[in-house]
């Protein structure tokens, strides 16, 4: 099926596949080479993004990795902040998501900074303050925002993701929530067996009628795997990317813009 997405007035057309660029405003996720946190960092990653073809921003500013220390949320909205007004400066026109779990950020995101899209990964595994209210109280922050939301499920087998997503999307559509946006959730909650399990199932959340969005850059899925590391992982995530494009997948959330750019580019010259 082909989806639109309606960001801040603009239509995104999901027909062809599109690419959402990492920003992490971080100083400790999980791919070292993605951590920005000065103003030249960030609009230079913001810039490249753009310039490799992605179409959408993705900022970060809270680490979600296991072995993380959950930021609070002062210090996230501090350097979201600086990432937002950043990339404002030297792309005003871009779409943005911003990945948090905190309502309260993606409304300050939305409503100060112009911000287009939910990326709610849900709560990290360390953190001892979420719960499923939480998450409910992110669900109507969304829709009362009127913005597309991304839904990340950590179960860990397809038919589960499948349950998952139908009920989450059932109360997100009494909301009133028009746009929404399903992840698998790879490497959250999951095995590296189970990971691959997924990725085997993958075309069966079509049935849910929705845009999928992956996210597999350099997880370690692919380096434990492999036997290798991060920063070896980029011949992996393709591999992956491509795949995933051919079982239906509409957005790729990356670190590296402009081999997702080229798989799609490919992958659209063979169908």
């Amino acid at each position: 099926m082909n989806y639109t997405l309606n960001c801040n007035g603009q239509l995104l057309d999901l027909s062809t596949p599109q690419v959402m660029g990492i920003l992490n405003a971080t100083p400790d996720s999980f791919y070292a080479a993605s951590r920005t946190q000065t103003e030249h960092d960030i609009a230079k990653r913001a810039e490249e993004i753009l310039q490799q073809g992605g179409t959408i921003i993705d900022v970060g500013a809270c680490s979600t990795r296991p072995d993380s220390q959950t930021a609070t949320e002062k210090e996230e909205a501090e350097r979201l902040r600086l990432a937002l007004k950043t990339i404002r400066d030297v792309a005003p026109d871009a779409i943005i998501s911003v990945d948090t779990f905190r309502p309260q950020l993606a409304r300050m995101a939305v409503e100060e900074y112009g911000v287009a899209i939910i990326n709610d990964v849900g709560a990290p595994v360390n953190s001892q303050n979420i719960t499923i209210e939480s998450q409910k109280e992110m669900f109507r922050m969304a829709s009362r925002l009127r913005v597309p939301y991304i839904y990340m499920s950590h179960k860990s087998n397809i038919k589960d993701i499948l349950l998952d997503c139908a009920e989450v999307v059932d109360t997100l559509r009494s909301m009133g929530q028009e746009d929404i946006i399903i992840d698998p959730g790879f490497g959250f909650g999951k095995t590296v067996e189970e990971n691959y399990k997924v990725m085997n199932g993958l075309e069966r959340l079509q049935m849910l009628n929705l845009p999928v969005l992956v996210a597999l850059s350099r997880k370690s899925m692919i380096y434990r795997l492999l036997e290798t590391s991060q920063e070896e992982a980029l011949t992996g995530t393709i591999v992956l990317d491509t795949i995933a494009l051919t079982k239906g997948a509409d957005i790729l959330r990356v670190h590296d813009v402009r081999e997702a750019v080229e798989s799609i580019k490919i992958v659209n010259s063979i169908k």
